[in-house]
């Protein structure tokens, strides 16, 4: 009898095992399917009417500002505001950025739904703001959406929010508001820093400026090249790439020492256009930027690629190329291990270093086929200069202390696998 208990024991632990195993794997990003090659040729997009709305019953709406999303808006009841998102053309990888400020000229409750065109689904967390510089998660109790689909890495079929309105402006927004001016700020501020220098790369289909970093020995042949905001609402990638270049900027013997080695570049936003006028994903012209590194088509990534090429006309290398994106989840699109660059074997270390300094955390590594398309940027910047590159998503919803830690660990052990080569 004591011998049946402990195998219907065993049974049970077993099978708990094997269906913990099976839900953990099923829980785990699975990424993008393989990208394809499409046409980057300039296509036309549609420009949002930009005005302060008023929708009666003494409520405003405005998207008089850069980076606003907001396509039309309507009083669809007494305390009831519908918003309609809609993308700057199709077809299109559909991140759904919305940015808008409301107010009430006396306090009241409404409900706001966020309605977007047809086919296409929720996807970012409403945050808040009193002042357009300070933002917060919604409170949960106040947002109703499908949180079931957007946790798969699903569009939401629905978002609405209640709001307590005043007369003072209330900013809602998919992501804190970063555009290209705060962008530009902070690259202004690094360049204070007697090792860094900030210089124009080129202009953007709009003619808006952009600007490259260059950290550390301008003499060196060794460089690394880092790249942010091609696609306009990734701001949490942004945020990443903020950490990872404030620490190779940082005053410490790890840092100064790698500086002295190596030249550091930075594009810190590709895409100056799409982040201004509230893009869900292209460029002026129409283009996803990271699917231009093939034909380049598109000012920016000829921009991007000139100054490059530039940098190699003395013999100089790339050894390392990180682009910082924003997906449903962390995951880290690397080079096929088949495939063999200026330092093969660097991306691996670096991500397994950064990760085994992080309790309860796996990185999610998803390498390329070795016949996959150069047409973004980690493939192209491989296969042109022997790179070892990599594409780094954040997670849309990651707290920005992890967001900081991530970034920061990740250069870190960059600069001491570098400097052990």
């Amino acid at each position: 009898m004591r011998n049946l208990k402990i195998k219907y024991l065993l049974f049970f632990l077993s099978a708990w095992i094997v269906l913990f195993s099976c839900k953990s794997r099923e829980t785990v990003w699975k990424g993008q399917a393989p990208i394809k090659r499409v046409s980057t040729l300039t296509r036309p997009i549609q420009y949002q009417l930009k005005k302060t709305f008023d929708l009666g019953n003494g409520i405003y709406c405005s998207n008089e500002f850069d980076g606003a999303r907001l396509n039309g808006v309507a009083l669809t009841g007494d305390d009831e505001v519908t918003v309609l998102i809609t993308p700057e053309n199709t077809p299109i990888n559909a991140s759904p950025w919305y940015a808008f400020k409301i107010w009430s000229e006396i306090p009241k409750n409404i409900q706001l739904k966020i309605t977007y065109n047809e086919g296409v689904g929720h996807r970012y967390y409403p945050k808040i703001s009193n002042n357009g510089k300070t933002w917060a998660n919604l409170d949960s109790t106040l947002f109703l959406a499908d949180t079931a689909s957007i946790n798969k890495g699903e569009r939401g079929k629905f978002c609405d929010l209640n709001l307590k309105l005043g007369t003072d402006t209330l900013w809602v927004a998919a992501q804190e508001l970063i555009v290209s001016k705060d962008v530009n700020h902070w690259s202004a501020e690094l360049a204070k820093k007697t090792f860094v220098t900030m210089s124009e790369i080129g202009k953007s289909k709009e003619n808006r400026p952009i600007y490259s970093l260059q950290i550390g020995n301008t003499e060196s042949k060794k460089m690394i090249m880092v790249l942010s905001r091609q696609h306009p609402p990734e701001v949490t990638g942004w945020l990443a790439m903020k950490a990872f270049v404030e620490r190779l900027t940082a005053n410490d013997n790890l840092s100064d020492n790698f500086r002295k080695e190596y030249k550091i570049l930075v594009v810190p936003c590709i895409n100056p256009d799409g982040v201004d006028n509230g893009h869900w994903r292209h460029n002026a012209g129409g283009i996803d930027l990271n699917r231009d590194w093939e034909k380049f088509n598109q000012p920016e990534t000829q921009a991007v690629r000139k100054f490059m090429k530039e940098q190699i006309k003395n013999g100089s290398k790339f050894y390392f190329a990180i682009d910082f994106h924003s997906t449903f989840h962390d995951i880290y699109y690397t080079i096929s291990p088949e495939l063999k660059g200026n330092l093969p074997g660097l991306v691996p270390k670096v991500i397994s270093a950064m990760g085994n300094e992080i309790p309860d955390y796996t990185p999610n590594i998803r390498p390329n086929e070795i016949d996959a398309a150069k047409i973004n940027s980690t493939t192209s910047i491989f296969d042109e200069f022997g790179a070892e590159a990599v594409t780094y998503e954040v997670g849309d919803g990651t707290p920005g202390d992890r967001i900081k830690l991530k970034g920061e660990l990740t250069a870190e052990h960059l600069m001491k696998i570098l400097l052990n080569h």
